[in-house]
């Protein structure tokens, strides 16, 4: 396979992906595997990329907001996929050629030849199952200013749609979540394009060319959605979704150190609300909703015969000191740490 040519020197130094929205740091997507892939020669890379996103550099107020811009084409079987992750903006992934199996936010598809699906930046998603296989797609990620559903968008300034299609667009993407979209041949040209460009590129040489591809790509995907008669629901957008999203991945997120205020923070909404949508979602008060899931994931510990001892497993479960885990503890279970573990070997 013909070596692609995209420097993934950032990423290849290992460094924190991260982004600074409204006070937070997040995480974004450092496609790790794809440059060790186009390194090793199992397929052939072309990118650009800002931050840490893999591909050669876009220079500094070119092309403002779009974050990165690439294809790979893998002409054999691949033993490797990208993980869980999450964008600095919307990403529109479109698969020209083989099949790739995608999960976003647990829901899982496969995407077939001339199919586009779309990203939201709040939206985890998995490219492959675990391995992507052979095919050729092409992604575009565009930061529009948000990573929670609830948020007003900010497109880049170099978009020339009017504001009345801007805000129709925005309104469909936001609206609705459906996942994969069957492209027509309009937007396939457009990829074809896009591809070109990021392959003669060179400091932004061909940036003229991409925006105005760009703002064609945008112009058909609001044609499509025009004429695919799609449901939108408000529901999508609001701050109690965004509450539910952090919800949903706090079990995961025990050990860190929470408080109300930086769990709000985290959902992008005032202490208030999240407390009233806290409510509202699990019947409890956050900070109770929490010691709760800290207390289930400490049983399932002390029920595995671990090694490690009480103490251990209150501050893996994200207690502070074991006193206090075993008064959160015996009040929801009933008996101390120590004596549900003596119950669960006796069992």
């Amino acid at each position: 396979m013909e070596k692609g040519t995209g420097d993934g020197s950032s990423a290849r130094k290992g460094r924190p992906v991260t982004f600074r929205a409204g006070g937070q740091v997040h995480q974004a997507d450092t496609c790790m595997p794809l440059v060790q892939a186009a390194e090793s020669g199992q397929l052939r890379f072309e990118g650009l990329g800002r931050g840490t996103y893999p591909g050669r550099r876009l220079p500094k107020g070119v092309l403002p907001g779009l974050r990165s811009l690439g294809f790979w084409d893998a002409r054999e079987a691949q033993d490797w996929g990208l993980s869980l992750h999450r964008n600095e903006g919307i990403e529109l992934t479109f698969l020209e050629s083989g099949a790739m199996p995608v999960t976003v936010e647990r829901r899982k598809a496969t995407m077939g030849p001339d199919q586009l699906l779309i990203t939201r930046p709040w939206q985890p998603h998995q490219l492959g199952d675990p391995d992507v296989g052979v095919g050729r797609l092409a992604w575009a990620i565009l930061d529009v200013g948000v990573r929670h559903p609830h948020q007003a968008w900010r497109w880049p300034s170099w978009l020339v749609l009017t504001p009345t299609d801007l805000t129709a667009l925005t309104r469909y993407l936001r609206h609705n979540e459906q996942l994969l979209w069957d492209a027509p041949a309009d937007v396939r040209r457009c990829f074809q394009v896009l591809c070109q460009a990021i392959e003669a590129d060179r400091r932004g040489s061909h940036a003229s060319r991409i925006a105005v591809t760009i703002n064609d790509l945008l112009l058909l995907l609001l044609d499509l959605f025009r004429s695919s008669r799609i449901r939108l629901s408000r529901a999508l957008t609001s701050s109690r979704r965004s509450v539910e999203l952090f919800l949903k991945e706090l079990p995961g997120r025990l050990s860190d150190p929470w408080t109300l205020e930086r769990m709000a923070e985290k959902c992008g909404v005032g202490v208030t609300r999240f407390v009233h949508h806290c409510r509202k979602i699990t019947n409890r008060a956050p900070m109770k909703h929490l010691n709760h899931l800290r207390v289930d994931e400490a049983c399932r510990l002390l029920r595995e015969r671990d090694d490690r001892n009480i103490t251990e497993v209150a501050l893996s479960c994200g207690f502070t000191s074991s006193q206090y885990f075993a008064n959160v503890f015996r009040s929801q279970v009933g008996v101390s740490p120590r004596a549900y573990r003596k119950q669960a070997v006796e069992r």
